[in-house]
């Protein structure tokens, strides 16, 4: 495997973990979450990947409503990614 390469692709481990966290209790979550770290995850900055993880916490409902655009998060870091992650679903 050359560095190009190398460079990106997640850590197995961080990818494991993140793959167990975007397992969902709805098949629509786990499919656009999935969908969006193959597409999308290495793209993001730090700061975007601590909100991503903050957004793993949400419950499935929440999530649901948010990527639905049924309900807009208070919160500008969480609505930005809520953002990315349904345009790349779109894409």
């Amino acid at each position: 495997m050359n560095n190009k390469t190398a460079q990106n692709k997640m850590p197995e481990q961080v990818n494991a973990q993140l793959r167990w966290r975007c397992r969902r209790g709805m098949l629509e979550l786990d499919i656009l979450l999935n969908q969006f770290l193959d597409k999308q995850y290495l793209r993001l900055d730090d700061e975007q990947k601590n909100v991503l993880d903050q957004l793993l916490d949400y419950p499935d409902q929440l999530l649901f409503d948010l990527f639905l655009g049924h309900m807009d998060s208070s919160d500008n870091e969480v609505s930005n990614l809520v953002k990315t992650i349904r345009q790349s679903a779109s894409a």
